[in-house]
């Protein structure tokens, strides 16, 4: 839910996420969900210029995509996963029009700054059965979490609260320029 509110803050949409999908300015939108993003999937997809990238054939910190091609990137908690997050971070950043959006979540442990996993015992997240070696956690994000996204190159970074402490996301916007 708290994904949901930071894409439609974005295009200054205050309803519900089923009717937001369906505006007519918002299907012309090119959306690239990277891993499915929850029960929003099924709302995103709705969209005939969204596509689905998902691990393995996607690989965040080197994007196939060609440069300035989505209007909308959208990821829930995945970034924690991905070794090097700025490089991630930067080529959502590369693949967004001037004007776009990288809408995403990560789990935040509020009190505490971000720190890297390296050298500690190796830590988890994710359904159990999965193959445990996707679900290695190498960031673990705390107070600071934005300074990555402004690290990445974005101009603006925006963070939504839904249900302090537990549902923050957070907005990286490319300039206009």
């Amino acid at each position: 839910m708290a994904l949901a509110k930071a894409i439609m803050k974005c295009f200054n949409y205050g309803g519900l996420f089923k009717y937001f999908v369906k505006l007519p300015r918002i299907q012309q939108l090119k959306i690239l969900e990277i891993n499915e993003a929850g029960s929003l999937t099924q709302y995103l997809s709705l969209n005939p210029n969204h596509t689905l990238a998902s691990y393995p054939q996607v690989d965040l910190m080197c994007l196939s995509f060609p440069d300035m091609s989505y209007d909308l990137v959208v990821h829930s908690d995945t970034l924690e996963h991905v070794r090097h997050p700025i490089q991630a971070l930067s080529e959502c950043l590369r693949v967004l029009k001037p004007g776009g959006f990288c809408c995403f979540t990560i789990p935040i442990v509020v009190g505490r700054l971000t720190r890297t996993r390296e050298g500690l015992l190796p830590s988890y997240h994710g359904e159990s059965g999965s193959n445990k070696s996707d679900l290695l956690v190498y960031t673990e994000y705390g107070a600071d979490a934005w300074k990555q996204l402004v690290q990445a190159g974005f101009d603006e970074c925006r963070i939504y609260s839904l249900e302090y402490p537990a549902a923050q996301a957070l907005v990286g916007v490319k300039s206009m320029n």
